[in-house]
């Protein structure tokens, strides 16, 4: 009260000024103060350990105790003489090639499927969904237990006179990795389904009964109408899940831990193997640092593609 009456006595150009500067204030600083708390956990969490990582991947540190500074010789070691780190990358690649096609097709087929059901559309939608949310350690034990060489689905056939599959798929240098990526899309198309179903069902009917009218087939209606509709979000997804594979560590480590032989070792498993089996944390931070900057990449491929007009 008593700072009201004191703005009351004030002449009318100096409570104006100070009207002015209180206006000020709620406009530019009041939503700062709102913010502050997040932006302190922000910088707590995310920026503050990000920056040591960055100081970390230039030391020879072991995890414990003092860092001995050595510039960009983790690096050097890193791209020019390790092959795990090469091989490791390829993995990723071939990971991000075939999620970027496989479980975008199944999704964009089965979502076209569903968006013409019109009964117990919701109860199919449920059930292709219920994989995405079941954890990672109760999907891999199931799919080990059904890969299983000597009790799994390929035992059970070869008892009833079908061989051919009672093989160890995860014990093999030359299935172990796309087996993994069969138990992972397994659980993952589901997801992309469901995104693809609600964006389709955006789409504005009329475009439907114009094609139907100029004699489109089912096709041409997918292909001219429900593909155009629904790009933003495929063009999204290709990208989320072009970050996601290079991401990829739980279904790998679960299943194999990398092996056999390096087979399905991916970025994400080599660098907890440096960290906590070899006790190497400056050199797992210089392979963390390097996810980091491909994710940039391809964040900026994102950034590129927006301002080249793409709808994304």
């Amino acid at each position: 009260m008593a700072q009201l009456q004191d703005l009351r006595t004030l002449p009318a150009p100096a409570r104006a000024a100070q009207s002015r500067r209180s206006a000020r204030f709620r406009k530019h600083w009041m939503p700062w103060l709102f913010i502050l708390p997040y932006l302190l956990l922000h910088l707590i969490v995310v920026a503050g350990p990000s920056l040591s990582a960055v100081y970390y991947s230039m030391t020879d540190w072991s995890g414990i105790g003092a860092a001995e500074f050595i510039g960009l010789a983790n690096f050097q070691e890193l791209f020019f003489k390790d092959r795990t780190f090469w091989t490791a990358f390829r993995h990723n690649v071939l990971w991000m090639l075939f999620f970027m096609t496989v479980p975008f097709v199944m999704a964009l087929v089965a979502a076209s499927l569903l968006s013409l059901i019109r009964r117990a559309g919701m109860a199919y939608r449920t059930l292709l969904f219920i994989p995405y949310i079941v954890p990672s350690v109760i999907t891999a034990t199931i799919w080990r237990n059904l890969l299983s060489p000597s009790r799994g689905i390929g035992a059970q056939l070869a008892e009833w006179g079908i061989p051919g599959l009672d093989i160890a798929f995860l014990g093999k240098t030359g299935t172990a990795l796309w087996t993994i990526a069969f138990v992972d899309n397994w659980h993952f198309w589901g997801f992309l389904m469901v995104l693809f179903l609600a964006a389709m069902q955006g789409i504005s009917p009329s475009l439907y009964d114009a094609a139907k009218i100029d004699g489109a087939n089912r096709w041409q209606e997918f292909r001219h109408v429900t593909i155009p509709g629904i790009r933003p979000t495929v063009v999204f997804m290709l990208l989320m899940v072009a970050i996601w594979s290079f991401l990829s560590f739980d279904y790998i480590w679960i299943l194999t831990q990398g092996g056999p032989a390096g087979s399905s070792e991916v970025l994400a498993t080599f660098l907890y193997k440096q960290a906590f089996n070899r006790f190497e944390a400056g050199y797992a931070a210089a392979i963390g640092l390097t996810i980091s900057l491909i994710a940039g990449m391809i964040i900026g491929a994102f950034v590129y593609l927006r301002r080249r007009g793409w709808e994304i």
